[in-house]
């Protein structure tokens, strides 16, 4: 996708805070926070992913940032197509060192089997439409060593063998953030279609089976299709559908 001319984007920087969504949040309810508007922090106490777990990073190391969006235009029901621009932005950046980045459903980003980055978004709603999008981001970049006892982290460097300019992977991601983004609110045509197209071919695990679990237990079975609102559909090896919203399916990896 060609990029448009970038808006204005106000960077605000913060050695330490709780979350940068929180932060992020604060801010927006007592300022006139603009579109765009990106908190950077060097370390988070609080950080937070997916599930109610926490983000592991380094102080000083990695990427962790939000990002302010008011998506007025789309209506609730479409909130899964920021969820999937927000992943794609990312793994697109990512795409540009290395190969092998995939997005794992619904926003997690992968080196190979190893998680590099945690995408936790947060919406608030007014009646059926969105009216603020909040997109938390952790991009693992320069860390060698990790202690939680997160399964499967991996970083960067450790990717590159080098470390790697994390302003320069920031700036990447906004970049390929507008370029799905305003062409979204500006209605272009087809631009839905491209997006959720893009996102089903960076999918982890695209092609084949692989092992699950959900409440019945564990099975086999190959990627069908992520529907526009987010459910996933997989096809185990009898050739039943199995269809699932997030947190009802684990990957087993």
């Amino acid at each position: 996708m060609n990029c448009p001319t970038n808006p204005t984007v106000s960077i605000l920087k913060e050695k330490e805070t709780d979350s940068t969504n929180n932060r992020l949040a604060q801010l927006c309810d007592r300022e006139n926070i603009k579109e765009f508007t990106t908190l950077l922090v060097d370390k988070q106490t609080a950080g937070k992913g997916q599930r109610g777990n926490s983000w592991e990073s380094a102080p000083g190391m990695n990427l962790t940032f939000s990002t302010v969006l008011y998506p007025s235009a789309l209506k609730a029901r479409e909130q899964f197509t920021l969820s999937m621009l927000i992943a794609l932005s990312v793994y697109d950046t990512l795409s540009t060192y290395a190969e092998g980045f995939s997005i794992k459903w619904p926003n997690d980003i992968y080196w190979k089997d190893k998680k590099i980055c945690g995408i936790l978004i947060e919406n608030e709603l007014e009646g059926t439409y969105l009216l603020r999008c909040i997109a938390g981001i952790g991009v693992n970049i320069n860390q060698e060593h990790f202690v939680s006892p997160a399964p499967n982290p991996v970083s960067l460097k450790q990717i590159l063998g080098r470390k790697t300019d994390k302003q320069e992977v920031l700036e990447g991601i906004l970049k390929r953030l507008f370029s799905y983004y305003i062409p979204l609110i500006s209605q272009k045509p087809n631009i839905k279609e491209t997006i959720h197209s893009d996102y089903l071919n960076a999918q982890y695990r695209h092609k084949g089976m692989y092992p699950y679990r959900d409440e019945n237990g564990e099975f086999k079975a190959s990627l069908e299709t992520i529907e526009p609102d987010g459910h996933l559909l997989l096809r185990d090896e009898n050739g039943m559908l199995r269809k699932y919203a997030f947190k009802e399916v684990q990957y087993i990896i």
